[in-house]
């Protein structure tokens, strides 16, 4: 994984004591909330309803054992002892005290982490595919094409005004991973027909009050120009965002009323304009970057096999041990789904615990996934079982990959001050009712809440969504099918009025059993809605 060097540490460094300073001047008094908002965001501070949340960066991801560490102890020290991943790969305390944050930010600079760009109309955490490096099915390792955009883009003055926030993905299998088509752009790793590397690009794609899956705007583009294409993308949508409509600022409107082929036009003019000035990143500092993503020293002649003999192991690696690259190693998901529990949470216990595992037996190397999952992306066969029964002995041997009760959910009401209704008690409720052996029955099946329209919960990809909404002060909710955030990626739709806490819960029991009565073989929940339709499932749930 990358480390710093030392000009990545003088820039953290420096932040830190930025911040510290303009914190100290906002507990004088010298500064206002309106003065301190912008100065805040730019460091990931968020007021919440309780309290200031922190949002901490963690790039395409991936972290070591000793960032982990640093996480729970900042977890134990500043905030209730727990964290709370997120959907973009990051992480968020929720109850931090402003006379602390700056402190936070220097434990966090001590071991190579910051909270910049987590927050406000900026680049945000570049994400990726949790099995980058790993994965039996790429055909290269995205992350250091991530790591170059994220050095090339902080603090970069073309994109140090942009009329709203801007996500980024990439990824390099055919499995989409790291749903690129739901992201202002996404890239996805392919080599054309005389071998040569190059992206996939896709551009206008986005969640939120107005949900878009991205075109495809350039099918092959040498790997080569990656930074100066997006430059050119990004200089359309600032020359003709809305800047002065909220809800109509993201690149995907400006995709959305150009037209695919109209942006396309301007985007490859611009591009054509800025190649001379030779703005892309020089290979040689993407071999630099690359360098620290070898493979680590993989044994030769591990053991292939795994001994099954215990039936709840077998079930979890089954359900959470995922196809390696290299023989005899195995790709780990830890659920962070315990039933009744908060999807996303971990304590300060778990998460050192987690450190001390990547450590003996990851090559030192954690992933977070956008599933709120954690990953230990080269683990031995021969270790795995000893691994399970240290995760069983601490609350997260959970084998529960992709079902039902691996739900993603916002923090919703109980702590945003954007949200509408609460989506940590629906999950719970959800999760227990399913959280049995007819999650099993049920299968892949996606299931995704967001507290407001803003879809922090991503429910719009959902197999099956859900959106709090506020219906004349009372907490309701809207339920969605079809959605998908993959390779074969979808908008959900709604399914028509609302319900109660208790009445969704039972509303998605309802969809569920019409998928069981009218599957085919071999189908997903996803797969027979697509086949059957919208009809049968309203019927089923509306009577």
């Amino acid at each position: 994984m990358y480390k710093y060097d030392k000009y990545d540490q003088a820039i953290v460094d420096a932040r830190v004591e930025e911040f510290r300073d303009q914190a100290a001047r906002r507990i004088a008094g010298a500064l206002t909330e309106d003065q301190f908002k912008p100065l805040r965001l730019k460091n990931g501070l968020y007021l919440q309803l309780h309290a200031y949340m922190l949002r901490v960066a963690i790039p395409y991801g991936t972290l070591d054992s000793r960032q982990m560490r640093m996480l729970g102890h900042i977890a134990r020290k500043y905030d209730r002892g727990y964290g709370h991943f997120t959907t973009r790969q990051n992480l968020q305390y929720n109850w931090i005290k402003l006379e602390e944050a700056a402190d936070i930010l220097a434990d966090l600079a001590s071991v190579e982490m910051h909270a910049i760009q987590t927050s406000g109309e900026s680049i945000r955490n570049v994400s990726s595919d949790q099995y980058a490096g790993a994965a039996a099915d790429e055909i290269a390792d995205p992350r250091p094409w991530a790591e170059l955009i994220r050095q090339a883009t902080t603090f970069h003055p073309e994109f140090s005004y942009l009329p709203r926030k801007f996500k980024i993905a990439v990824t390099a299998a055919e499995e989409d991973r790291a749903a690129i088509r739901l992201h202002d752009i996404g890239l996805k790793l392919v080599r054309n027909g005389a071998g040569e590397l190059g992206f996939e690009v896709y551009i206008g794609g986005g969640m939120g009050r107005t949900p878009f899956v991205a075109p495809l705007i350039r099918p092959f583009l040498p790997a080569e120009h990656l930074f100066s294409y997006c430059e050119a993308a990004l200089r359309v949508w600032n020359r003709w965002a809305r800047r002065d409509n909220i809800h109509k600022q993201r690149i995907k409107i400006l995709v959305h009323d150009l037209g695919q082929e109209e942006f396309t036009r301007q985007v490859e003019e611009e591009w054509q304009a800025i190649l001379p000035n030779q703005s892309d990143v020089p290979m040689v500092e993407f071999d630099r970057i690359a360098a620290y993503f070898v493979d680590p020293p993989f044994e030769a002649g591990a053991p292939d096999e795994i001994d099954r003999s215990d039936p709840d192991f077998a079930l979890w690696v089954d359900q959470n041990v995922v196809a390696h690259k290299a023989p005899g190693y195995a790709i780990v998901n830890i659920s962070l789904k315990p039933i009744g529990g908060i999807p996303g949470d971990a304590s300060a216990e778990q998460i050192e615990l987690m450190a001390d595992l990547a450590e003996r037996y990851s090559f030192d190397e954690l992933r977070v996934t956008h599933a709120q999952n954690i990953v230990l992306p080269h683990v031995r066969k021969a270790d795995l079982y000893a691994l399970w029964q240290t995760l069983s002995e601490n609350g997260l041997a959970e084998a529960n990959l992709d079902l039902i009760s691996d739900i993603i959910a916002c923090p919703g009401l109980d702590y945003c001050s954007l949200a509408n209704a609460r989506s940590i008690p629906i999950a719970q409720k959800l999760s227990q009712r399913f959280g049995d052996d007819r999650q099993r029955e049920i299968g892949e099946l996606k299931l995704k809440i967001s507290g407001c329209i803003n879809a922090c919960g991503h429910h719009h990809a959902g197999h099956i969504g859900i959106l709090g909404v506020d219906r004349k002060g009372t907490e309701n909710y809207q339920l969605l099918l079809g959605g998908s955030g993959a390779e074969d990626a979808s908008l959900g739709k709604i399914t028509g009025p609302g319900f109660d806490e208790d009445g969704i819960v039972d509303a998605v029991e309802k969809a569920t059993q019409v998928y069981l009565d009218r599957r085919e073989e071999g189908e997903r929940f996803l797969d027979t809605y697509r086949r059957v339709g919208m009809e049968p499932f309203k019927e089923a749930i509306y009577g």
